[in-house]
């Protein structure tokens, strides 16, 4: 059982968090298994370890834990370090950006592992395991048929010298287990607190490294971060059951551990917890459909706490820098508990970003750049035969006037507003309504200011003194000019197309009518 007792533990919490301000650099470290891709959770865990280290004049480490072969997927190690670099973060060491303390790939430390497992064979912490499979599943059969917890029962632990001698020379297949006490052990969590547990209470000698020669994920661990000189770890509170059983293999070598935090859950709006298996969770997914990287930041961060207050009161809602996120950061105000994560707020904050963008001049023009890039792909053909317009000062139009009208670049290209890039192509004509709209252009050519602003009342007198029912002739205006049922109003369209493109579309349908 994992006890916790928070509130005893605050003062030494705070005691711990000055700690590394005296005795070392902050080194934190990003740890992913290549078996997958990044999704938000681990998002989150890259993102609180980058802030921290920022924020304390840190180093930012990524190492690749890559020694469960059988599970790797292709390209994603590549994949990771792009959504992270997409994210904003800066990898300070790492399998493509170097460093001391590398190699930054687990499968490439092989004979750091070996070294350091001659070390506890050496001084009895660990031992030679010839267990079969089949033995291990009758084990927890066994246990199972009983009702109790199954787990190994330490049998190699007890082998004689002479008996493992003889096994090894006969090359009989083995694994290295470590002995684990069975003592209940304790450490204080930046997060929840003073844990304590006993390890065995719920399993036997844990393997260290594999009948293949490969570390398990607890050995390897603890060796790299205390090589990596690794001060402080973040990471996801599933991992914490396991601490204790880490802080055994530092005692194990001698080694003085770094300081652990745990960081709660994130969970679904409903309160089911987050699935690698939810295809909308990858962070490539968040690249694919428009969200921008500083508005999934604002996203994660504002599901779980760990920032100033002033983040949560603001009334007004904001889309933070990385800047003052990092300065805002503070590891004593993560919450304890599940954090839900609100998709309404993504949306929010997406529209928050592209606003922000919008209007800033350097950033306009990597949007101008970016619709274009859009256009290309949602109209290829149009682009090719040149009828798309793609003038960066319509484009620029374009988006300060959707500024607040849209939540994605992506929506430019939707159906509800193509009618911005491409002359509409009617399937009908009605003949009957050319007079009137002769007439609406007439008078749209005389009086309407090149800055449309007088747009909407024109519109309406006009249809005040031919006596035409003004939702009708909107209708029509809209089919006119857009050739799409719904959308913006005629007075935004018109506005956006502008007064030329506006007289140009009428008199290209009025002439089309007279054919």
């Amino acid at each position: 059982m994992l006890f916790l007792t928070k509130y005893v533990s605050k003062s030494v919490l705070y005691i711990c968090i000055r700690r590394y301000k005296t005795e070392t650099a902050v080194r934190v470290r990003f740890a992913p298994s290549p078996t997958g891709y990044l999704h938000l959770g681990g998002l989150r865990t890259a993102l609180y370890n980058y802030f921290f280290a920022k924020k304390h004049n840190g180093t930012f480490i990524l190492r690749i834990e890559d020694t469960d072969q059988t599970r790797l997927v292709p390209g994603a190690v590549e994949q990771l370090q792009e959504d992270l670099q997409w994210s904003g973060i800066i990898i300070n060491e790492g399998p493509t950006q170097g460093g001391t303390y590398g190699p930054y790939l687990q499968s490439e430390r092989l004979d750091i592992y070996r070294k350091q497992l001659k070390v506890l064979l050496d001084n009895g912490s660990a031992y030679h395991c010839f267990c079969t499979d089949k033995r291990l599943q009758l084990l927890k059969k066994e246990s199972l048929r009983n009702q109790e917890i199954p787990k190994y029962d330490n049998k190699c632990r007890h082998l004689s010298k002479e008996n493992v001698q003889a096994n090894l020379e006969s090359g009989k297949p083995s694994c290295i287990r470590f002995k684990i006490t069975d003592q209940e052990e304790s450490f204080d969590d930046l997060i929840y607190g003073r844990i304590a547990y006993n390890i065995s209470l719920n399993e036997g000698d844990p393997v260290i490294v594999k009948s293949d020669g490969f570390p398990t994920y607890h050995f390897a661990n603890v060796v790299d971060d205390h090589f990596m000189n690794i001060s402080h770890v973040l990471r996801g509170v599933e991992w914490q059951i396991s601490t204790t059983k880490h802080i055994l293999l530092y005692r194990a070598f001698n080694w003085k551990p770094p300081l652990f935090g745990h960081l709660p859950l994130l969970m679904n709006s409903d309160g089911t917890k987050l699935s690698k298996r939810q295809g909308d969770i990858k962070i490539n997914h968040f690249r694919e459909t428009g969200i921008f990287p500083q508005a999934l930041i604002n996203f994660i961060v504002h599901s779980g706490g760990g920032f100033t207050k002033d983040l949560e009161r603001n009334v007004k809602p904001k889309c933070y820098s990385m800047e003052e996120l990092t300065q805002q950061f503070d590891i004593t105000k993560i919450n304890s508990h599940s954090g839900k994560v609100m998709e309404e707020r993504l949306i929010q904050f997406n529209k928050l970003e592209l606003h922000k963008k919008i209007n800033d001049s350097n950033e306009l023009e990597k949007l101008v750049t970016e619709v274009k890039e859009l256009l290309k792909v949602a109209f290829p053909k149009r682009v090719e035969n040149n009828s798309i317009q793609l003038n960066d000062d319509q484009i620029r139009d374009v988006l300060r006037w959707s500024a607040t009208r849209i939540s994605k670049l992506s929506d430019l290209v939707s159906k509800k507003f193509k009618f911005v890039w491409f002359v509409p192509t009617h399937s009908t004509v009605i003949n009957d309504e050319i007079e009137t709209l002769a007439l609406v252009k007439s008078r749209l050519e005389k009086k309407l200011d090149d800055d449309m602003s007088d747009v909407n009342v024109l519109l309406k007198e006009f249809c005040q003194d031919h006596g035409i029912k003004y939702r009708e002739f909107m209708h029509l205006l809209r089919y006119v000019l857009s050739g799409i049922e719904e959308g913006p109003s005629i007075a935004e369209m018109m506005s956006i197309l502008g007064k030329e493109n506006t007289i140009k579309r009428l008199e290209m349908y009025i002439n089309k009518t007279k054919v």
